[in-house]
């Protein structure tokens, strides 16, 4: 029920300064009531008028939520006496109250705001002293006026506190001139929030703010389908879409964007193509940086002088193998030849042919030469991974960059303390997973290896690309200008898992066996969603455990869509309700439709580089910190406190890190994940739902990449049919990705430069 009040704040239970969540007993004609909601700069003894919903709370009783509220001037001398000498303005106590507003009376508050130099005329208050009293009344009625201020504008309390912390009292200004600015400064804003908010300070349809945020929203939009540019004429089209407004008032901004250096724009290939001036400086700065490394390795020498030296390498490899007693084909031997004799050297190829053995005779290589060096991967568990495979300590890229975290109103770049000017110490570094690297990581990398180190990277280029913008490891391979050496052969061992096998079906257009004869991978023909949900929750709380003896947690549905009967939304809710449900002892924190409990799965589902973590030892002592957290980190909830509105989560790398409820729109639950999701990720077992969507989605190369996140166990549930046609579906998204002709470009540059050597 809504309900009106006004009164005064007695006194507060709890308040987070962060994001403003407030606990306070509210006294409004003699009855007392608990009030929740998130406010920034009131105290105990304000008046205020509020509006809210009364809601029960299962431990705290009857609470109002507060949904509106006003700070009102006291009516009576009492009322101005209890909120001064409530300890709000700092040096004022109970005593010195009562002086002052005997002195003044019910005319004390304008006093105080118009001719503060009077409190001076009350004993114990000096000149200094209420110059100080005055500022803090002014601070605090600017911080209040800001939030009602926002308010009018239909901004909820939550998000009233994230843009007052994120403006101050640029607020007005903000708002006011060019509200547009919100979706790119504070999370959560969409345009259309912000076009609203636009609407009614008066912004028009078609004045130049509107319409050039809204073709920088679009590209912005289009960075998260992984594009880095658009087309012109997907541009326009889809601005124009959004903005109702004529594709040729849209082009006319467009140059104007270009003019202030915020677009560029490109005629490449009878194709004009439109980038945000980051993105395409980001292009040219890698293509620039990997010439400068490609060439650091790759002197002038007679051609006897380097068949020589290749000799040299090559016997080394062959003293190696005998050492260590691996025996390397011959692909394989190449591969290690290039990766140390070259500045940029890629290894790809897909699961069981030989990566792994691969890289390790690189690595002993490198470390019989007395050489410096670093591994890393884009995810935790990828880095895991990369460890246990060869023995060396590997990092993830964000770590071993040393992320700093702080990003610059004018620079929305990530900022590592390793960068040109304090690049990374090491001969060699190695980064595995390359598929997932997206442009802005790949940028942040290079930035930090100096010209003379080689870099050496490592993937399978039939993956899904990265989440992020870019198709980097593809646009690489793509280039043609950097030795490449694939892999295809699977070996012997990898041939006794159906999972290798059927993945390299997969990739080949080839049907997989369906007969369930396999021990690693399975198929059930189910035509009848609800039949797959119950099949599911059996093999993950009954069947799969004890028959690969890992835990149900361990166990990852993936899925190709977010939306329908098998997609994120819907699988989560009913995973999260059989594997996860309600129970006495388990705290829970409900938001909007969804429910966040003690021991869910979750995920973060965006780059937050200002997060902390810990890690604890198990005597809950910390024994290492950081900043940042990342999107497709899992993890699970180990603790919700609702009295100071925190959930806890512990990532799969034993990071343990305190998420405001305000910030809980950064997580999702994952019992259910997409495959894009996914990416670089293993588990021990994957279920596979699928049934029937869309064409663009179900394809071969999403096949390929679910199947191959499995170690032990593959399990597909649904339709034959559904199955046969993703094998034969070759179409993938379409990414507009320009860094293989930037690459090419700085070729020709240097090549030109070194006189046609290269």
């Amino acid at each position: 029920m809504m309900v009106e009040l006004k009164g005064y704040i007695d006194h507060i239970i709890f308040h987070n300064e962060e994001n403003g969540y407030t606990v306070f007993v509210f006294r409004s004609e003699g009855e007392e009531y608990t009030c929740v909601g998130n406010f920034q700069g009131i105290a105990q003894g304000e008046n205020m008028l509020l509006t809210g919903q009364e809601t029960e709370h299962s431990v705290y009783g009857q609470q109002i939520r507060v949904e509106t509220w006003k700070i009102v001037t006291p009516e009576d001398a009492a009322g101005i006496e209890r909120y001064l000498g409530s300890g709000a303005i700092k040096g004022i106590g109970p005593a010195l109250a009562a002086r002052i507003v005997k002195k003044f009376g019910e005319d004390t508050f304008r006093i105080i705001e118009e001719e503060p130099e009077r409190l001076a005329e009350v004993k114990g208050i000096s000149m200094r002293g209420a110059r100080e009293i005055g500022q803090q009344i002014e601070e605090k009625k600017g911080m209040r006026e800001a939030m009602i201020f926002l308010q009018q504008y239909g901004i909820s309390n939550t998000l009233a506190v994230k843009i007052y912390d994120t403006y101050g009292m640029q607020v007005y200004q903000v708002l006011r001139e060019n509200p547009y600015r919100l979706v790119e400064d504070i999370f959560g804003v969409g345009f259309k929030l912000a076009d609203e908010i636009a609407f009614r300070t008066g912004i028009r349809m078609d004045s130049d703010y509107r319409i050039r945020s809204g073709i920088l929203y679009t590209l912005l939009l289009a960075g998260s389908e992984g594009h880095v540019y658009l087309p012109q004429s997907i541009l326009l089209r889809n601005s124009s879409n959004m903005l109702e407004i004529p594709p040729e008032t849209i082009e006319i901004q467009i140059r104007n964007l270009a003019m202030e250096k915020k677009l560029v724009i490109r005629q490449e290939q009878e194709e004009i193509r439109c980038y945000a001036a980051s993105w395409y400086y980001m292009e040219l700065g890698c293509a620039g940086k990997l010439a400068e490394l490609n060439l650091s390795m790759t002197p002038p020498k007679e051609e006897a002088e380097e068949k020589e030296r290749a000799e040299t390498i090559r016997q080394r490899i062959e003293d190696l193998e005998h050492r260590l007693d691996i025996s390397l084909d011959e692909l394989q031997r190449e591969a290690v030849l290039q990766a140390v004799s070259q500045g940029v050297f890629i290894l790809t190829g897909g699961p069981g042919t030989g990566k792994t053995t691969t890289i390790n005779m690189i690595l002993r290589y490198f470390e019989q030469e007395g050489m410096d060096i670093l591994l890393a991967a884009p995810t935790g568990r990828a880095a895991k991974r990369m460890s246990e495979a060869t023995g060396f300590e590997a990092k993830t890229i964000h770590r071993m960059l040393e992320l700093g975290g702080e990003l610059r109103e004018d620079d929305r770049r990530l900022h590592f303390f390793r960068n040109e000017e304090n690049p990374l110490e090491a001969d060699v570094v190695i980064i595995d997973e390359m598929s997932m690297v997206d442009l802005a990581l790949f940028q942040a990398l290079l930035r930090a290896v100096s010209v003379g180190t080689q870099l050496i990277l490592v993937g399978d280029v039939n993956q899904l690309p990265s989440v992020g913008p870019g198709c980097v490891l593809q646009d690489l391979i793509a280039s043609g200008v950097f030795p490449v050496v694939m892999l295809r052969k699977i070996f012997r061992q990898a041939e006794e898992s159906d999972i290798v096998v059927n993945a390299h079906r997969i990739y080949e257009g080839k049907p997989v066996r369906l007969d369930n004869k396999s021990r690693d991978f399975f198929f059930l023909e189910r035509k009848d969603v609800q039949v797959i949900y119950k099949h599911m929750i059996q093999l993950i709380s009954q069947k799969l455990p004890p028959y690969l003896g890992v835990e149900p947690q361990e166990i990852q549905v993936l899925t190709p869509m977010r939306k329908g009967a098998l997609g994120v939304q819907t699988l989560n809710r009913i995973l999260q309700q059989h594997l996860n449900p309600p129970a006495p002892h388990k705290e829970e924190h409900s938001m909007g439709e969804r429910v966040f409990r003690v021991g869910d799965k979750v995920m973060q589902i965006r780059n937050n580089y200002q997060l902390e973590w810990e890690i604890v030892s198990r005597y809950h002592i910390p024994v290492d910190r950081g900043i940042g957290v990342f999107n497709g980190d899992t993890g699970i909830i180990r603790e919700i406190r609702q009295f100071d509105q925190t959930l806890l989560v512990e990532f799969d790398d034993m990071r343990r890190v305190e998420y405001a409820f305000s910030m809980l729109e950064e997580l999702e639950l994952a019992y259910a994940v997409t495959i894009h999701k996914a990416q670089g990720s293993e588990y021990p077992a994957v279920i596979l739902p699928l049934l029937s969507g869309p064409a663009l989605l179900l394809n071969r190369n999403l096949l390929y990449t679910a199947v191959t996140r499995a170690r032990q166990c593959v399990t597909i549930l649904g339709s034959s049919e559904t199955l046969g046609s993703m094998i034969e579906n070759k179409s993938e998204h379409l990414r507009y990705s320009g860094l293989g002709q930037r690459i090419r470009e700085q070729y020709h540059m240097h090549e030109e430069g070194m006189g046609g050597h290269i």
